[in-house]
């Protein structure tokens, strides 16, 4: 019996001909460019917007390039409004954030994988169903939970766990971690369990490690998350001092002439794109796993 040839949008024969590769090419070449354009133009208004005088930026007829230069927005938004400390807050409240929501979702997702507890699909369902919510209907209960914490009935208004505690109950990480848990054969689980390893042993020296690409894109999507998060954070933390970037530029920003208020825009999207360029391989392994075979 003959192999099934494989299925393309496009038949092999068409891309022999000159026609068909040129037509590929063509398509292909425009895809690429219209998509680059698409995500790349933004940041270059907004970071060539900082370069501008703000007369030129209230200018009728927008400009593609500066007509002058002027690089001195940049230290006179650090220096003017005070973005250190705001960065420094946002720096704590993503990693607490992303130290916290590691530990749950890691810990429920091996749980509901390996462990297997009563009714734990159930419990899997009710989690995912909280994506099907939008984050609007979530803010009030989420609110008056922060505000009087069930059973110690402390207030956690203006303290960094208001961003954090919320952030640690994240369904899809929960969702990723335990579909890429399941991938991992039961018979290493069950090697180390014969060597006398306890289910947190089997966790730290069997499962962790196998699920390094999974965890860089977990720690990535929580980061991100709280990072560029604006609402919440505007809404627990109504202190100024103890406002993320976000929140701050926002405040700022009827008083910031508009250079200086996209100069802080930039600033603030440095750390992204840098932890972006840094794990890109990371993301696009992690994404793609789950192909582990016992």
């Amino acid at each position: 019996m003959s192999d099934t040839a494989e299925r393309t949008l496009i038949a092999p024969s068409e891309l022999n001909r000159r026609t068909g590769k040129f037509l590929y090419r063509f398509v292909l070449t425009t895809t690429l460019i219209g998509f680059t354009v698409v995500f790349v133009f933004p940041l270059y208004w907004m970071a060539s917007g900082a370069l501008k005088s703000s007369r030129e930026l209230a200018a009728p007829s927008p400009t593609l390039f500066p007509g002058s230069f002027h690089p001195e927005a940049y230290t006179e938004a650090w220096t003017n409004t005070g973005l250190g400390r705001h960065f420094l807050n946002t720096l704590i409240l993503a990693l607490g954030a992303w130290l916290i929501q590691l530990i749950i979702a890691v810990a429920a997702a091996y749980a509901l994988s390996k462990l297997r507890p009563v009714l734990g699909n159930i419990v899997l369902g009710m989690m995912l169903a909280t994506l099907m919510l939008p984050v609007s209907a979530l803010l009030v209960p989420t609110y008056l939970t922060v505000t009087d914490v069930p059973l110690i009935h402390v207030n956690l208004i203006n303290t960094p766990w208001a961003i954090w505690l919320p952030a640690a109950a994240n369904a899809f990480n929960i969702f990723i971690l335990k579909r890429f848990f399941d991938q991992i054969p039961q018979e290493l689980m069950d090697s180390a369990r014969i060597d006398g390893a306890g289910p947190v042993r089997v966790l730290v020296s069997v499962i962790l490690p196998l699920s390094r690409p999974v965890l860089a894109v977990v720690s990535i999507f929580a980061v991100v998350g709280v990072w560029k998060d604006f609402l919440w954070p505007l809404i627990v933390l109504p202190d100024p001092a103890k406002q993320p970037i976000t929140v701050a530029l926002s405040r700022l920003s009827e008083f910031l002439p508009a250079n200086q208020l996209l100069a802080g825009m930039v600033i603030a999207s440095i750390p992204l794109l840098v932890l972006f360029l840094i794990f890109q391989r990371h993301i696009i392994a992690g994404l793609t796993a789950g192909s582990l075979k016992g």
